[in-house]
Order: C-alpha cells, then structure tokens, then sequence
C-alpha cells in the first residue's frame, strides 16, 4: 500500500486520496455532458420544446448523450456508496479497488467511445462537441484515475479479494443497512435450496416453474412486497424489492420475474384503482390467492402503444374485447389480465386507451385457454422460459364493465405509465440477478479449470473479466438502490430508473458472454448453466423498454430539463 504508482507493473496501488480525486473527476465529466447536452438542445429544442423530428434525425448524438449522462450519473452514485463506507471507516480495500477501477475505466469510455452494443461506439464528438470542448476531461485528477485506476494489478487483487470471500453473492458491501442483509440472506437461502438445484432443468425441458415454488414465494411475501400494509401487504420499499430481485433472479431470471406481474398489476390498482378496486384486488394480489399478467403489447406495435388496436365495446354490464395481443408472459396459468384496450374508436393516439382488469379461468397444461373468447398460442423462445411466452386472440370476450381500471376511460395510458418507473427499477435489479449469476459461474469454473498446469484464473484476461464483471454490477446496483431510494421517496425518478435500466441490460450481456467466454467450448454446451444465463441475459435489452426506446426516452427527458 506504500508504493508509488508505477513502481510495479502488477502492483495493486490504492491511489491516494482516491475519494478526492473522483470527486473532482465526476465534477469534471458531470460539466462535459452538460454542455453536450446544451449543444444538442440547440439543434433539437424549438419554442421552447424538444422537436420529435429533429430528435430523430439527430438520434445518434442523442443516444451518446443519454449514455455519457448514465456513466456519470452511475459514477456519481458509486462515489456516494464510497463515501458513506469511509465515513463510517469501513471502506476496505475491496470497495476501494471496486471504486477507483470503476472511475479509472468509465472515464476513459467516456472520453474515447461508450459501447452501446456489439459494434455500436459513440463518443463525446457525436454529441456535438469539439476536441477543445472536451479539455474539462484533461484535469489532473481524471488524468491521475485513468492512468493508474484500472490496473492490471489492481483488476488481479480485486479478483483475489473476490476468491477470499469465498464466492459469496455480493462481492463487496453493497451499502445497505442490516435490514436490507437479513432479506438478501433469507432469499439467498430460500434460491440455494429450492431454485437453483432445479433451474437449469426447468429451462431445458420448457417448463413452467412449478406451482409449489410459486406457492412458498407467496408465503416469503414476495407478490405483496410493496403493497401497503392496509391492503394486504408487507409495505415495504422498492429497496427491498431490488434486494429480493436480485436474489431471485441470481438463481433463476425466470423466478425473478415472477414477481414483476404482480408489481405491476399492483402499481396499477393502487395508482389508477378506485377504492373499492384496491379493496378487492391487491390483498389477492399480495396473498398470490391470483396470481396477474401484464396483456399491452400487439403484433404490430411494439413499443408504439399509441397505435394499439384491440378494442374493448361497452354492452350493458360488459366489455367485449376484439383483437390480439402477443408476447404476453405466463399467460395461461394466471388469472386476472391488466389488458390494455382502445375504448374509443374514434381515436388513434394515447387519449383512447383504458386499462381493463380482466379475469380469467387459470388454464392448465391440457387447456390453456378455457375462457370462452380467447385462444392462445405459445411462443418459443431461447431463453426466459420460465412463464412461458404467448401470442393472444380476443374474439367475443366479455369483462365486467366494473373492472375497468378506475372507473373512466381513457385513462388506460397514464395509468401504465406510472408503472414505468417501478417496472424499470425491477428490470434493472433482475439484470443485476443475471450478471452476478454468471461471474460467480465464471468465477467457479475459472478457479476449478486447469490449463497449462494453472488455473484459469491466473492468467490476465481471465481474472481481468471477472473484476470488469464485478465493477460493472457494483456500478448499475448503486444506480439501481438510487432510483429506488427516489421511488421510495415520492421523487419523481423516471429518468435514473431507465438508466439504471439501460446500463443493467448491457452489463448483464457483457457478464453473461464474457463468462461463457470463460467456460471455452463447455460454455457452448447446454449441460452447462452459463449457456442459459447467456440466453436470459440476451432478453433484459428487449422488455420493458428495448436499448434503442430508453436511450431515445432518456435523451428527451435530459433535453426537456431547464439549463442548469
């Protein structure tokens, strides 16, 4: 700890006073994305409002600016992790490596090229800025965490530190109080035990997860986690839930996901219901007595919802709904549909949509569909399996004219969009799930798996992937419980939960192929897990929001904010 940078190629150097110099590198790189943003707001902001059709042409800035704002967002809320241990003198030598590696790697992406995929760079001259623009990165302290942050000696430590804590699910603390650790450990246990030993088989044989797992994570509390205790719920916050999706998900995306219908069937009713809906449905809910799934997606829409066509016609006590939708998730086995529906057909944008809370037969494997009015078909898919996929057809099919979503229509859009911000945290910590997942397979077989009479993980670019792993998921947590800790707050947080959306789909991809990468050719065979986590992963960049919509949702909202 005593050496000078640069003494020792493979020295681990913990750089002096690693807090101060992030805290003016975020400061620096915080004023480079502001001004990026100010020169895109001059081609984009006309009278005052962002112009759709220059926000398109200009889509490419528009996407790098929306990535440089989540890298320093995300270093920002690491810095504050890292500051709450030191304050408390808990900041070891684990946190410290985690932290000035994550600075050292982010600030080079940021100043030379940001990976929004697979062959997809952008930079900060794509926003509009000019080499002389970008001369606030040229600091001393930026200067100071690229050169000497994200070391091939500090990447070989952490990744030590790593193989001393014994392989434990969350590789350095994650800043939570012992609350938040007695839940992680509850459903770390409960996934050990009862998902992990049978997940693997589940995906491939295409089952769906068995009913009694469903049945003990209603009794651990999981469909009711956050709905309030006067409905039948534990009332806890959207921390606990990133907390338990992790864990659940950290065993199986499929498990984790299960919560995800009854969260947002519940955000819903307790935000759009009436009174007497919310008596009747959320202790339901909560007791995994019904178990919901979300029906808004139609073949040709995607995420223009705007363009949805299944209606829903009043007669008498009654909806009839006509249409179809599809890629609707556990479909057959549930009961209660949130079903997004045209209620006005005079229309032809947002203003015509309602929400119906449409209930169902449960179906079983034998028939699947048994209400009258509806047909489904599955989808198969590579990865996700757990709930299984669906395409839907609405023919006839009648809702109780009572179980419209808050008893009004055309309310149905903005009722769904004050779900956005819970779903996104949700999918965010699912993704945290699957990335930490395939580092601690990657960890596992690169420790157990000897080539030229050494274990892999000796060598450099096997250890250095599972440290850039273990940053990365450190990272996009601490963006994660910041959005929540918003949430929990009733701060409008839309804008840091798609980031935390965004960067967690990545870093799940990035985890899960670097660790089939480790695995060699038996990370190409299904016997092993890796290949599942693999196709898992590949979904987070499609649901709720795919890259390319986020990027684009976070790019308007950045450039609808006044000029600081």
């Amino acid at each position: 700890m005593n050496k000078q940078p640069g003494t020792e190629l493979h020295s681990a150097i913990i750089l002096p006073d690693l807090i101060g110099l992030c805290d003016e590198a975020v400061a620096a790189a915080g004023s480079v994305a502001e001004l990026a943003r100010d020169r895109l707001r001059d081609r984009t902001v006309m009278d005052g409002r962002v112009s759709g059709a220059a926000l398109e042409a200009e889509q490419t800035a528009a996407h790098a600016l929306s990535w440089v704002t989540t890298y320093v967002e995300s270093l920002r809320e690491l810095l504050g992790w890292a500051k709450n241990f030191n304050d408390s003198g808990d900041f070891g030598e684990m946190e410290q490596l985690l932290l000035q590696i994550a600075f050292g790697e982010y600030l080079w992406q940021i100043y030379g090229g940001i990976p929004m995929s697979q062959g997809e760079i952008v930079r900060l001259q794509d926003t509009g800025l000019s080499q002389d623009d970008q001369r606030g990165l040229m600091n001393g302290a930026v200067m100071s965490l690229t050169q000497s942050g994200n070391t091939d000696g500090a990447r070989k430590r952490l990744v030590e530190l790593m193989i001393q804590a014994d392989g434990s699910a969350s590789f350095g603390a994650t800043g939570l109080d012992d609350d938040y650790d007695m839940i992680r450990d509850q459903f770390r246990r409960f996934v050990e035990d009862r998902v992990v030993p049978h997940a693997h088989e589940w995906h491939l044989k295409d089952e769906l997860i068995p009913l009694e797992i469903l049945e003990e994570m209603g009794e651990l509390g999981v469909f009711g986690l956050t709905i309030p205790e006067e409905y039948g719920g534990f009332g806890m916050s959207k921390t606990a839930m990133c907390v338990v999706t992790e864990e659940l998900s950290r065993g199986y995306i499929g498990v984790g996901s299960l919560g995800t219908r009854s969260e947002i069937a519940a955000e819903l009713i307790i935000g759009g219901g009436t009174e007497e809906q919310k008596q009747h449905w959320l202790p339901m809910i909560s007791s995994a007595e019904i178990l919901p799934t979300a029906v808004f997606t139609e073949p040709n829409t995607g995420s223009d919802l705007g363009s949805l066509r299944t209606r829903a016609v009043r007669d008498g006590d009654d909806y009839v709904v006509t249409g179809n939708k599809t890629w609707i998730t556990h479909a057959a086995r549930t009961d209660v549909m949130t079903m997004l529906v045209r209620t006005d057909p005079k229309t032809d944008n947002y203003s015509g949509l309602s929400m119906l809370l449409a209930e169902k037969p449960r179906g079983t494997d034998d028939n699947p569909f048994p209400a009258e009015g509806m047909t489904g078909g599955e989808i198969e898919v590579l990865g996700y399996r757990g709930m299984k996929e669906y395409e839907l057809g609405f023919d006839g099919f009648r809702v109780k004219a009572d179980n419209l979503l808050g008893g009004v229509e055309g309310q149905g859009f903005k009722q769904l969009m004050r779900t956005f911000e819970s779903a996104r945290i949700q999918t965010a910590a699912r993704a945290i799930g699957v990335a930490q997942n395939a580092l601690e397979l990657g960890l596992k077989y690169a420790q157990d798996r000897k080539q030229f009479g050494k274990p892999l993980v000796s060598f450099p670019r096997i250890y250095s992937k599972l440290a850039m792993m273990a940053v990365e998921i450190m990272i996009t947590r601490q963006l994660t419980y910041y959005s929540a800790r918003e949430k929990d707050e009733g701060r409008r947080c839309d804008l840091v939960a798609g980031m935390a959306k965004l960067l967690g789909a990545r870093v799940a991809w990035a985890s899960a192929d670097n660790s089939l990468q480790i695995h060699g050719g038996n990370g190409f065979a299904q016997e092993y897990p890796i290949s599942r986590v693999l196709c898992d992963a590949r979904i987070l960049n499609i649901f709720e929001g795919a890259a390319e919509i986020q990027a684009q949702v976070i790019a308007r909202r950045l450039l609808e904010m006044p000029k600081a």
